[in-house]
Protein backbone atom coordinates (compact mmCIF):
# COMPACT_ATOMS: atom_id res chain seq x y z
CA UNK A 1 0.00 0.00 0.00
CA UNK A 2 1.34 3.53 -1.24
CA UNK A 3 1.58 6.02 1.84
CA UNK A 4 3.86 8.32 -0.14
CA UNK A 5 3.64 12.01 1.94
CA UNK A 6 5.57 15.20 0.83
CA UNK A 7 8.93 15.70 2.45
CA UNK A 8 9.92 19.07 1.61
CA UNK A 9 8.48 23.03 0.79
CA UNK A 10 6.96 25.99 2.60
CA UNK A 11 3.47 24.20 1.58
CA UNK A 12 3.65 21.06 3.95
CA UNK A 13 1.02 20.86 5.69
CA UNK A 14 -1.56 21.87 3.27
CA UNK A 15 -4.14 19.02 1.30
CA UNK A 16 -5.54 20.12 -1.28
CA UNK A 17 -8.27 18.05 -3.12
CA UNK A 18 -7.73 18.54 -6.86
CA UNK A 19 -10.85 17.92 -9.25
CA UNK A 20 -9.75 19.73 -12.50
CA UNK A 21 -8.36 18.73 -15.47
CA UNK A 22 -6.09 19.87 -18.61
CA UNK A 23 -3.89 22.27 -18.40
CA UNK A 24 -4.79 25.45 -15.57
CA UNK A 25 -5.49 23.44 -12.71
CA UNK A 26 -3.67 20.74 -12.70
CA UNK A 27 -0.51 23.10 -13.28
CA UNK A 28 -1.10 25.32 -10.51
CA UNK A 29 -2.31 22.32 -7.97
CA UNK A 30 0.95 21.04 -9.14
CA UNK A 31 3.08 23.79 -8.52
CA UNK A 32 1.84 23.79 -5.03
CA UNK A 33 2.62 20.07 -4.64
CA UNK A 34 6.43 20.93 -5.90
CA UNK A 35 6.09 23.48 -3.01
CA UNK A 36 5.16 20.45 -0.60
CA UNK A 37 1.11 20.47 -0.35
CA UNK A 38 -0.01 17.11 -0.19
CA UNK A 39 -2.22 17.21 -3.21
CA UNK A 40 -4.68 14.53 -3.93
CA UNK A 41 -5.98 14.35 -7.71
CA UNK A 42 -9.09 13.46 -7.78
CA UNK A 43 -10.80 11.64 -11.09
CA UNK A 44 -14.06 10.00 -11.68
CA UNK A 45 -13.17 6.90 -13.12
CA UNK A 46 -16.00 7.02 -15.62
CA UNK A 47 -14.62 10.15 -16.93
CA UNK A 48 -11.04 11.20 -16.28
CA UNK A 49 -8.81 13.92 -16.91
CA UNK A 50 -8.97 14.43 -20.71
CA UNK A 51 -5.44 15.00 -20.83
CA UNK A 52 -4.62 11.24 -20.31
CA UNK A 53 -5.23 10.58 -23.65
CA UNK A 54 -3.48 13.64 -25.41
CA UNK A 55 -0.71 12.52 -27.32
CA UNK A 56 2.51 12.34 -27.52
CA UNK A 57 2.98 9.27 -25.25
CA UNK A 58 6.01 7.08 -23.96
CA UNK A 59 4.89 3.67 -23.39
CA UNK A 60 1.19 4.63 -23.31
CA UNK A 61 1.42 7.14 -21.25
CA UNK A 62 0.32 11.05 -22.24
CA UNK A 63 3.48 13.47 -21.52
CA UNK A 64 1.42 16.07 -21.07
CA UNK A 65 -0.31 14.36 -18.16
CA UNK A 66 3.06 13.22 -17.07
CA UNK A 67 4.02 16.98 -17.43
CA UNK A 68 1.34 19.08 -14.99
CA UNK A 69 0.31 16.39 -12.73
CA UNK A 70 3.84 15.26 -10.81
CA UNK A 71 4.38 15.12 -7.11
CA UNK A 72 0.80 14.28 -6.89
CA UNK A 73 -1.60 11.49 -5.08
CA UNK A 74 -4.12 9.59 -7.46
CA UNK A 75 -7.93 8.81 -6.11
CA UNK A 76 -10.41 7.12 -8.20
CA UNK A 77 -13.11 8.89 -6.99
CA UNK A 78 -17.23 8.31 -8.68
CA UNK A 79 -17.91 11.39 -6.90
CA UNK A 80 -21.03 10.98 -8.62
CA UNK A 81 -22.69 8.41 -6.44
CA UNK A 82 -24.10 8.85 -2.80
CA UNK A 83 -21.32 6.31 -1.48
CA UNK A 84 -18.58 8.76 -3.68
CA UNK A 85 -19.96 11.73 -2.03
CA UNK A 86 -19.64 10.38 1.62
CA UNK A 87 -16.04 9.35 0.63
CA UNK A 88 -15.38 12.88 -0.99
CA UNK A 89 -16.92 14.96 2.24
CA UNK A 90 -15.06 12.62 4.54
CA UNK A 91 -11.50 13.59 2.49
CA UNK A 92 -13.03 17.14 2.66
CA UNK A 93 -12.98 17.06 6.55
CA UNK A 94 -9.03 16.54 6.75
CA UNK A 95 -8.49 19.61 3.48
CA UNK A 96 -7.45 22.85 3.21
CA UNK A 97 -8.51 23.35 -0.34
CA UNK A 98 -10.49 22.35 -3.04
CA UNK A 99 -9.78 23.89 -6.55
CA UNK A 100 -12.52 22.51 -9.12
CA UNK A 101 -12.37 23.19 -13.10
CA UNK A 102 -15.84 23.05 -13.86
CA UNK A 103 -18.44 25.40 -15.30
CA UNK A 104 -20.31 27.19 -12.45
CA UNK A 105 -23.11 25.31 -11.02
CA UNK A 106 -22.23 21.89 -12.10
CA UNK A 107 -21.02 20.50 -9.02
CA UNK A 108 -23.74 22.18 -7.16
CA UNK A 109 -25.64 19.96 -9.51
CA UNK A 110 -24.22 16.92 -7.68
CA UNK A 111 -23.80 17.99 -4.23
CA UNK A 112 -20.56 18.81 -4.00
CA UNK A 113 -19.92 22.49 -4.44
CA UNK A 114 -19.47 25.18 -2.51
CA UNK A 115 -22.06 25.78 -0.37
CA UNK A 116 -22.34 21.92 0.73
CA UNK A 117 -18.15 21.90 1.17
CA UNK A 118 -18.94 24.95 3.46
CA UNK A 119 -21.63 23.17 5.71
CA UNK A 120 -19.00 20.28 6.45
CA UNK A 121 -16.02 22.07 6.72
CA UNK A 122 -16.37 25.76 7.26
CA UNK A 123 -12.61 26.33 6.98
CA UNK A 124 -12.50 25.32 3.32
CA UNK A 125 -10.74 27.26 0.66
CA UNK A 126 -12.81 26.33 -2.35
CA UNK A 127 -11.17 27.41 -5.69
CA UNK A 128 -12.92 27.75 -8.82
CA UNK A 129 -11.13 28.25 -12.34
CA UNK A 130 -13.34 29.31 -15.12
CA UNK A 131 -13.07 30.60 -18.39
CA UNK A 132 -15.13 33.81 -17.44
CA UNK A 133 -15.63 33.66 -13.83
CA UNK A 134 -18.73 32.51 -11.58
CA UNK A 135 -20.76 35.78 -12.66
CA UNK A 136 -21.42 38.11 -15.69
CA UNK A 137 -22.98 37.51 -18.98
CA UNK A 138 -20.52 34.88 -20.24
CA UNK A 139 -19.47 32.62 -17.16
CA UNK A 140 -21.57 29.79 -18.48
CA UNK A 141 -20.16 30.47 -22.09
CA UNK A 142 -17.26 27.42 -22.64
CA UNK A 143 -13.99 28.36 -24.38
CA UNK A 144 -10.48 27.86 -24.73
CA UNK A 145 -7.31 29.59 -24.12
CA UNK A 146 -7.66 31.71 -27.94
CA UNK A 147 -11.26 32.34 -26.58
CA UNK A 148 -10.22 34.40 -23.60
CA UNK A 149 -7.37 36.21 -24.72
CA UNK A 150 -9.45 37.43 -27.28
CA UNK A 151 -12.31 38.61 -25.05
CA UNK A 152 -9.23 40.00 -23.00
CA UNK A 153 -7.53 42.48 -25.67
CA UNK A 154 -4.53 40.28 -25.32
CA UNK A 155 -4.78 38.91 -28.81
CA UNK A 156 -5.49 41.96 -30.53
CA UNK A 157 -1.86 43.17 -29.26
CA UNK A 158 -0.14 40.35 -30.56
CA UNK A 159 1.50 40.57 -33.74
CA UNK A 160 4.03 42.25 -35.98
CA UNK A 161 1.76 45.07 -36.97
CA UNK A 162 -1.56 46.46 -36.99
CA UNK A 163 -1.86 45.04 -41.30
CA UNK A 164 -1.43 41.74 -39.91
CA UNK A 165 -3.13 39.31 -38.70
CA UNK A 166 -3.15 38.53 -34.66
CA UNK A 167 -0.62 36.49 -34.00
CA UNK A 168 -1.60 33.09 -31.99
CA UNK A 169 0.97 33.16 -28.82
CA UNK A 170 3.19 30.54 -28.64
CA UNK A 171 2.25 29.06 -25.20
CA UNK A 172 -1.39 29.25 -23.61
CA UNK A 173 -1.19 32.92 -21.64
CA UNK A 174 -4.59 32.85 -20.00
CA UNK A 175 -4.50 29.06 -18.78
CA UNK A 176 -1.38 29.31 -17.54
CA UNK A 177 -0.78 33.08 -16.41
CA UNK A 178 -4.62 33.39 -15.55
CA UNK A 179 -5.63 30.28 -14.68
CA UNK A 180 -2.54 28.03 -13.16
CA UNK A 181 -0.45 31.28 -11.99
CA UNK A 182 -3.26 33.37 -10.80
CA UNK A 183 -5.11 29.38 -9.15
CA UNK A 184 -2.13 29.79 -6.73
CA UNK A 185 -2.13 33.24 -6.31
CA UNK A 186 -6.03 33.30 -4.82
CA UNK A 187 -5.15 29.96 -2.76
CA UNK A 188 -2.22 31.12 -0.93
CA UNK A 189 -3.94 34.51 -0.53
CA UNK A 190 -7.15 32.53 1.09
CA UNK A 191 -5.12 30.56 3.52
CA UNK A 192 -3.55 33.49 4.45
CA UNK A 193 -6.67 35.21 5.04
CA UNK A 194 -8.03 31.75 7.00
CA UNK A 195 -4.87 31.99 9.21
CA UNK A 196 -5.88 35.56 10.32
CA UNK A 197 -9.97 35.12 10.24
CA UNK A 198 -10.27 31.70 10.63
CA UNK A 199 -12.56 31.32 7.97
CA UNK A 200 -12.93 29.94 4.76
CA UNK A 201 -14.38 30.98 1.43
CA UNK A 202 -14.92 30.71 -2.15
CA UNK A 203 -12.22 31.76 -4.89
CA UNK A 204 -13.92 32.91 -8.27
CA UNK A 205 -10.49 32.53 -10.77
CA UNK A 206 -11.57 33.71 -14.63
CA UNK A 207 -8.49 33.11 -16.59
CA UNK A 208 -10.15 35.82 -19.01
CA UNK A 209 -9.69 38.04 -15.79
CA UNK A 210 -6.50 36.92 -14.79
CA UNK A 211 -5.17 36.93 -18.14
CA UNK A 212 -5.74 41.06 -18.18
CA UNK A 213 -2.76 42.30 -16.11
CA UNK A 214 -0.43 41.46 -19.17
CA UNK A 215 -1.89 44.27 -20.48
CA UNK A 216 -0.88 46.74 -17.95
CA UNK A 217 1.44 48.90 -19.39
CA UNK A 218 -0.50 49.20 -23.07
CA UNK A 219 -3.58 49.93 -21.58
CA UNK A 220 -1.79 52.19 -19.14
CA UNK A 221 -0.73 54.54 -22.52
CA UNK A 222 -4.06 53.30 -24.16
CA UNK A 223 -5.91 55.38 -20.78
CA UNK A 224 -3.39 58.70 -21.17
CA UNK A 225 -4.96 59.09 -24.37
CA UNK A 226 -2.57 57.50 -26.72
CA UNK A 227 -3.56 55.21 -29.97
CA UNK A 228 -1.77 52.22 -29.01
CA UNK A 229 -1.82 49.29 -32.15
CA UNK A 230 -0.49 45.97 -32.51
CA UNK A 231 3.26 45.81 -32.98
CA UNK A 232 3.71 49.61 -32.21
CA UNK A 233 3.54 49.76 -28.56
CA UNK A 234 6.72 50.90 -27.57
CA UNK A 235 7.55 47.35 -25.71
CA UNK A 236 6.11 45.31 -28.80
CA UNK A 237 7.78 46.15 -31.47
CA UNK A 238 7.47 49.92 -31.51
CA UNK A 239 11.06 50.36 -30.76
CA UNK A 240 13.77 49.41 -32.87
CA UNK A 241 16.30 48.59 -30.19
CA UNK A 242 13.93 46.69 -28.15
CA UNK A 243 13.29 43.81 -30.68
CA UNK A 244 13.95 40.50 -32.53
CA UNK A 245 16.71 40.30 -35.42
CA UNK A 246 18.00 37.24 -37.27
CA UNK A 247 21.59 36.18 -38.13
CA UNK A 248 24.07 35.68 -40.81
CA UNK A 249 23.09 31.89 -40.04
CA UNK A 250 19.23 32.01 -40.02
CA UNK A 251 18.97 32.11 -36.27
CA UNK A 252 17.41 34.78 -34.21
CA UNK A 253 18.38 36.99 -31.43
CA UNK A 254 17.07 39.84 -28.77
CA UNK A 255 18.45 43.45 -28.86
CA UNK A 256 17.17 44.26 -25.55
CA UNK A 257 18.77 47.80 -25.48
CA UNK A 258 16.02 49.56 -23.44
CA UNK A 259 17.79 51.85 -21.58
CA UNK A 260 20.06 55.11 -23.58
CA UNK A 261 23.56 53.46 -21.72
CA UNK A 262 23.00 50.11 -23.39
CA UNK A 263 22.11 51.58 -26.78
CA UNK A 264 24.74 54.07 -26.99
CA UNK A 265 27.37 51.17 -26.50
CA UNK A 266 25.74 49.13 -29.11
CA UNK A 267 26.10 51.38 -31.69
CA UNK A 268 29.82 52.63 -30.57
CA UNK A 269 30.40 49.05 -30.46
CA UNK A 270 28.46 48.52 -34.20
CA UNK A 271 30.23 52.11 -35.21
CA UNK A 272 26.73 53.72 -35.89
CA UNK A 273 26.86 56.70 -33.89
CA UNK A 274 24.58 59.26 -35.95
CA UNK A 275 22.03 56.05 -34.73
CA UNK A 276 21.98 57.43 -30.72
CA UNK A 277 18.46 59.69 -31.40
CA UNK A 278 16.32 56.71 -33.24
CA UNK A 279 15.37 54.99 -30.10
CA UNK A 280 11.87 56.99 -30.61
CA UNK A 281 11.19 56.69 -34.23
CA UNK A 282 8.69 59.78 -35.24
CA UNK A 283 6.18 57.06 -37.37
CA UNK A 284 5.77 53.73 -38.77
CA UNK A 285 7.59 54.29 -41.53
CA UNK A 286 10.79 55.76 -39.71
CA UNK A 287 10.31 52.40 -37.30
CA UNK A 288 10.42 49.85 -40.50
CA UNK A 289 13.28 51.76 -42.04
CA UNK A 290 15.79 52.33 -39.42
CA UNK A 291 14.66 48.40 -38.28
CA UNK A 292 16.17 47.29 -41.14
CA UNK A 293 19.13 49.17 -41.00
CA UNK A 294 20.16 47.33 -37.25
CA UNK A 295 18.71 43.96 -39.36
CA UNK A 296 21.18 44.60 -41.89
CA UNK A 297 24.06 45.06 -39.27
CA UNK A 298 22.62 41.75 -37.53
CA UNK A 299 23.01 39.62 -40.84
CA UNK A 300 26.88 40.37 -41.31
CA UNK A 301 27.32 37.48 -38.33
CA UNK A 302 25.98 34.07 -36.91
CA UNK A 303 24.01 34.12 -33.99
CA UNK A 304 27.00 33.12 -31.84
CA UNK A 305 29.37 36.25 -32.49
CA UNK A 306 26.35 38.45 -31.41
CA UNK A 307 25.76 36.82 -28.04
CA UNK A 308 28.73 36.36 -26.88
CA UNK A 309 29.47 40.31 -27.97
CA UNK A 310 26.39 40.93 -25.53
CA UNK A 311 27.88 38.50 -22.80
CA UNK A 312 31.28 40.41 -23.54
CA UNK A 313 29.80 43.64 -23.23
CA UNK A 314 27.00 43.46 -20.57
CA UNK A 315 24.60 44.56 -23.85
CA UNK A 316 21.58 42.91 -23.36
CA UNK A 317 22.29 40.72 -26.74
CA UNK A 318 20.51 37.36 -26.03
CA UNK A 319 19.86 34.40 -28.25
CA UNK A 320 15.94 33.07 -29.60
CA UNK A 321 16.17 29.24 -28.05
CA UNK A 322 14.48 26.88 -29.79
CA UNK A 323 12.88 24.08 -26.82
CA UNK A 324 15.70 21.90 -28.04
CA UNK A 325 18.49 24.02 -26.82
CA UNK A 326 16.83 24.30 -23.50
CA UNK A 327 18.47 21.80 -21.80
CA UNK A 328 21.71 22.52 -23.18
CA UNK A 329 21.73 26.70 -21.47
CA UNK A 330 24.21 26.78 -19.06
CA UNK A 331 22.10 29.04 -16.67
CA UNK A 332 19.21 26.80 -16.89
CA UNK A 333 20.97 24.11 -16.29
CA UNK A 334 22.28 25.75 -13.39
CA UNK A 335 18.52 26.90 -12.10
CA UNK A 336 17.84 23.22 -12.88
CA UNK A 337 14.67 24.43 -15.11
CA UNK A 338 15.14 21.16 -17.46
CA UNK A 339 14.81 18.18 -15.58
CA UNK A 340 14.28 14.11 -15.98
CA UNK A 341 12.26 11.95 -13.91
CA UNK A 342 11.66 8.52 -14.45
CA UNK A 343 8.58 6.89 -14.47
CA UNK A 344 7.53 3.21 -13.82
CA UNK A 345 5.54 3.36 -17.08
CA UNK A 346 6.29 5.79 -19.39
CA UNK A 347 10.38 5.79 -18.40
CA UNK A 348 12.54 8.89 -18.61
CA UNK A 349 11.33 11.51 -19.83
CA UNK A 350 12.40 15.54 -19.35
CA UNK A 351 10.02 18.27 -18.06
CA UNK A 352 10.04 21.95 -16.73
CA UNK A 353 11.53 22.38 -13.29
CA UNK A 354 10.11 23.94 -9.91
CA UNK A 355 10.28 28.32 -10.86
CA UNK A 356 10.62 29.52 -7.12
CA UNK A 357 14.00 28.82 -5.15
CA UNK A 358 13.27 28.69 -0.94
CA UNK A 359 16.31 29.33 1.19
CA UNK A 360 15.10 27.31 4.52
CA UNK A 361 12.29 25.07 2.80
CA UNK A 362 13.30 23.99 -1.04
CA UNK A 363 10.87 23.22 -2.88
CA UNK A 364 11.36 19.93 -5.91
CA UNK A 365 9.36 17.52 -7.69
CA UNK A 366 8.63 14.60 -4.93
CA UNK A 367 7.67 12.03 -7.65
CA UNK A 368 6.49 11.56 -11.23
CA UNK A 369 3.04 11.94 -11.73
CA UNK A 370 0.51 9.00 -10.37
CA UNK A 371 -0.90 6.48 -12.94
CA UNK A 372 -4.70 6.17 -12.66
CA UNK A 373 -5.85 5.57 -9.08
CA UNK A 374 -2.39 4.64 -7.54
CA UNK A 375 -3.12 5.67 -4.28
CA UNK A 376 -6.61 5.21 -3.76
CA UNK A 377 -6.02 2.04 -1.08
CA UNK A 378 -4.15 4.08 0.79
CA UNK A 379 -5.88 7.01 0.92
CA UNK A 380 -9.37 4.92 1.58
CA UNK A 381 -7.57 3.55 4.08
CA UNK A 382 -6.52 6.81 5.82
CA UNK A 383 -10.13 7.68 6.07
CA UNK A 384 -11.37 4.68 7.27
CA UNK A 385 -8.79 5.67 10.00
CA UNK A 386 -9.47 8.70 10.33
CA UNK A 387 -13.49 7.91 11.18
CA UNK A 388 -12.52 5.35 13.58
Amino acid sequence: MNHRTPANGPLLGIRILDLTRLLPGPLGTMLMADMGAEVIKIENPESPDYVRVFPPYLNGESVNYLSFNRSKRSLALNYNTPEGRETFFDLLKTADVVMEQFRPGFLDKIGIGYEAAKAVNPQIIYVSVTGYGQTGPYAHLAGHDLNYIGYAGVLGMTGASPADVPAVPGVQLADIAGGSYMSVIGTLAALQARNRTGEGQHVDVSMTDGVMPLLSAVYALHAGGQDVQRGLAPLSGGMPNYGVYVCQDQKYVVLGTLEAKFWNKFCALVQQPDWLGFMLPKNPTELADFKAKIGAIFSTQPQQYWVELGLKNDLLISPVHQLADLEHDPHLQARQMIITQEHARAGSFKTIGVPLKFSKTPASPAWPAPTMGEDTEAILAEIKQTKA
